[in-house]
């Protein structure tokens, strides 16, 4: 039986007008489908319920300093061996830093596969992302073999670009080129990663000049120049607010988003990194290779109430929630603490008052930059970002900090962070700025 062509030219008039309607619409009906099919109700990965732990944190700062290539012994090839626990911590924490708090990801290894599966939330929509991938070990870097969005399943070749686009999307393509320059293997044991690489002397300058794109060097330039005019106008030894430094810091921040094709988000993220730091003593050479040939801000103590501890808690914290998430910078923040109060300084009440006001300050740096550049007036008083924290109990060993306060689970905590948290909502920046609470 032979069946007759569709000719659009055989159709009548009367029939093409009916037929174009449907033609038009399938597109829009198969992305409405796939939209569809990609979304769930329910996330695949459970997100961590109360965010990152201290232990969790102190694991991998651990796990990555035991193996810093800069430490090990000199050899051009590597092999580091990484458990499955361990890699499952450091990719639930890049998760949550990426997903705003909201995402969630593991890993299962086999022998020659892994499975990898992450969440997503949707707010907005009340819905989860969820992604499911199945790895193949090669000679070399594994192929992806399976990808599936939701209920949505993507032929192998889609996967890969899907992948790529989304590593993109994260403004990760570069690092992870670079990165893939130095892996040499990934190789796939039951609850282990082997992963192969070598390391020269010149390794680290290579990946750290990936991170940062011509127009953020460029950026990162004009606000160390900006800092080392400030710096030259204090004497020689002596300390300065922060409150001081951040006025015109911030007005060339406001002066450059004025440009047509200005990102006012990414000149706050600059000065930010910049004050950070300053305050820290580090320089921008630390994070860029290329500005050791850059002229240096001279050296000056920056302080908040007196304090030369609190800008760099302030700071950090602001530079962590513009990057990653609030979350995180607080987990970040609580951990430094719980660590110092088991044989460091002791835990402190107004430390972590410094970091939950830096991160409330990063987060208005990142959802509203222009109205932050305005409010950095000159005349801008420490109250005005940083409560007053002289009262909060500090230097609390570990078994004070256990015995009055129960935890940082117990009541009589939440009671302080409660109290801390009030403080920071008073604050003038952001009763100006009208900033949600987290």
């Amino acid at each position: 039986m032979k069946f007759a062509s569709l000719d659009p030219a055989s159709l009548s008039p009367r029939r093409s007008r009916r037929l174009w309607p449907w033609l038009l619409l399938s597109p829009l009906l198969l992305i409405a489908i796939a939209a569809t099919l990609a979304v769930q109700s329910r996330p695949l990965v459970e997100p961590i319920d109360g965010g990152l732990k201290p232990e969790e944190i102190q694991s991998t700062k651990d796990f990555l300093r035991r193996n810093d290539p800069r430490r090990l012994q000199a050899s051009p090839h590597r092999l580091l061996r990484i458990e499955e626990r361990q890699l499952n911590l450091m990719l639930m924490q890049l998760a949550q830093r990426y997903g705003q708090g909201r995402g969630a990801a593991q890993i299962q290894l086999q022998a020659g596969t892994a499975r990898l599966q992450a969440s997503l939330q949707m707010p907005a929509l009340g819905v989860w992302l969820n992604l499911e991938a199945r790895l193949s070990q090669t000679l070399a870097l594994p192929q992806v073999e399976e990808l599936r969005l939701g209920h949505l399943p993507l032929p192998a070749w889609l996967a890969e670009a899907a992948l790529r686009r989304g590593l993109g999307h994260l403004a990760l393509s570069v690092q992870a080129q670079r990165a893939g320059e130095l892996v040499e293997s990934l190789r796939f044991n039951p609850q282990e990663l082997l992963l192969g690489y070598h390391w020269q002397a010149d390794s680290l300058d290579h990946v750290l000049g990936a991170f940062w794109t011509p127009d953020e060097q460029e950026r990162a330039q004009a606000y160390n120049q900006r800092l080392v005019e400030i710096s030259a106008a204090f004497a020689p030894g002596s300390s300065v607010s922060l409150a001081l430094l951040m006025p015109p810091i911030f007005e060339l921040a406001r002066a450059r988003s004025e440009a047509p094709d200005a990102d006012p988000v990414a000149e706050n993220r600059a000065a930010l990194l910049t004050l950070a730091l300053f305050s820290t003593g580090q320089r921008w050479s630390k994070l860029l290779p290329s500005a050791r040939a850059w002229p240096q801000p001279l050296p000056r103590m920056v302080t908040l109430a007196g304090r030369d501890d609190f800008p760099q808690h302030f700071l950090v914290s602001a530079v962590l929630a513009l990057e990653g998430s609030g979350p995180l910078a607080d987990a970040i923040g609580v951990y430094k603490e719980v660590a110092d109060s088991r044989g460091g300084s002791g835990f402190s009440f107004n430390d972590i008052a410094a970091d939950r006001a830096g991160t409330r300050f990063g987060l208005l740096a990142k959802d509203a930059p222009r109205s932050l550049q305005a409010l950095m007036r000159v005349g801008l008083h420490e109250l005005d970002f940083m409560p007053g924290v002289a009262d909060l109990p500090e230097f609390l060993s570990a078994e004070a900090f256990q015995q009055r306060y129960g935890g940082i689970d117990a009541p009589a905590y939440r009671q302080m962070m409660a109290e801390i948290e009030a403080r920071i909502a008073a604050l003038p920046l952001l009763q100006q700025a009208n900033v949600p609470r987290l």
